[in-house]
């Protein structure tokens, strides 16, 4: 899988979740489902492709202000809690680094 799948997969997941857990939500809400979108299409047309790092380090920031702040606030949510819900996949992205 490329990598620019693995971030597409990791973001989505971390999104649903927080829809999930934080917006106590059944469904996919409207925003969080845009949001996805525009995530998706955002790592599509990240210029560095296959070579990107993370987006926290990156000089260039791609996502508009708004939706920056949407996920920075997602994943101070998520990010502590992805031990207990994804252990695999934060194994697995600890081991990758």
């Amino acid at each position: 899988m490329t990598k620019i799948k693995r971030e597409k997969r990791t973001v989505e997941f971390m999104i649903r979740l927080y829809c999930r857990k934080k917006e106590k939500n059944d469904e996919l809400c409207d925003t969080c489902k845009a949001l996805i979108e525009y995530a998706h299409n955002r790592l599509e047309q990240c210029p560095f492709g296959e070579q990107k790092g993370t987006c926290k380090h990156c000089k260039i920031h791609c996502y508009k202000p708004e939706m920056r702040k949407q996920m920075r606030m997602i994943m101070r949510y998520i990010g502590p809690r992805m031990i207990v819900y994804a252990p695999i996949q934060v194994l697995k992205h600890f081991l990758k680094k």
